[in-house]
């Protein structure tokens, strides 16, 4: 399909954004990563060519696929004559992360919850 160009906004750590990740890579894809948890510029950015809040997003050769999952990702692939030049996803490619994967994220930070606030 010649050369792409693939702007994909997602979280470091999320199973829908692993899935965008995989299946860019059975399709033997490259694209630049650009992370929207660490790097506040590129979750506004995300948003000012979305105009959504939502993440996966992609910026696929200039057409905005917002808030999509890795099988409509693949689906969008298919339709648009791409074919297979890699691995099969070793990891979920239509779900969020497990709620145990949620907990050790959450213990893995470190987060300080003021409570003692009147009203609270």
């Amino acid at each position: 399909m010649g050369n792409s160009s693939i702007t994909a906004y997602l979280k470091p750590h999320c199973g829908w954004s692993r899935g965008i990740r995989a299946v860019l890579a059975k399709y033997g894809l490259e694209y630049e990563d650009k992370d929207i948890i660490n790097i506040p510029e590129n979750y506004e950015e995300m948003v000012r060519k979305s105009g959504q809040p939502l993440q996966p997003t992609l910026d696929f050769n200039g057409q905005i696929l917002a808030d999509i999952s890795g099988d409509e990702l693949e689906s969008y692939l298919v339709n648009n004559g791409y074919q297979p030049a890699g691995p099969n996803p070793s990891v979920p490619t239509d779900s969020s992360c497990t709620d145990e994967e949620h907990e050790a994220m959450a213990r893995s930070q470190q987060v300080v919850f003021f409570n003692n606030r009147a009203g609270s």
